[in-house]
């Protein structure tokens, strides 16, 4: 089961999603209750609901990138170790993700906020797009688990 623990840094994300917070719980059962892969684990990550100025920090800080972004992850395993930890631990810490208010198209925000932070959960699970096949494989995941929390 994941649980996302949800941080509020900017007060605009209120303008567009009442209650972040019960709006991520409600998506996260969701994929819980589709996804028979999360049942048997006590998975957690944290959600940082941000702005230009932070994710630009925290991009200079930890990535050496001196722009802001949409959405940043930081994995706490790589996805090798990811698979015995999964095999031997019950709770697993995933790490975090940082999602950019100021980046969301403002038209369709609950979908647009839904694929960052999907994006963000997937490359928390080890998957990343530095090469084309790897980015099919993860478009994949994310077509999958936007499908799970979308019916």
């Amino acid at each position: 089961m994941i649980k996302i623990n949800v941080i509020e840094h900017n007060s605009e994300w209120f303008d567009y999603i009442k209650n972040p917070k019960n709006y991520i719980n409600r998506k996260i059962n969701k994929l819980n209750s589709r996804n028979k892969n999360f049942i048997k684990n006590n998975i957690f990550c944290t959600l940082l609901l941000s702005d230009n100025t932070e994710i630009k920090y925290l991009n200079k800080k930890f990535r050496n990138k001196n722009k802001d972004t949409d959405v940043l992850s930081f994995p706490f395993h790589s996805k090798a170790s990811l698979r015995r930890i999964f095999r031997n631990e019950k709770e697993i810490y995933l790490g975090d993700i940082i999602i950019n208010f100021k980046k969301i198209k403002k038209k369709n925000f609950k979908k647009e906020f839904d694929r960052l932070w999907i994006h963000g959960l997937i490359h928390l699970f080890g998957y990343d797009h530095k090469k084309e096949k790897d980015y099919l494989i993860m478009h994949g995941v994310e077509k999958e688990y936007m499908n799970m929390i979308n019916d």
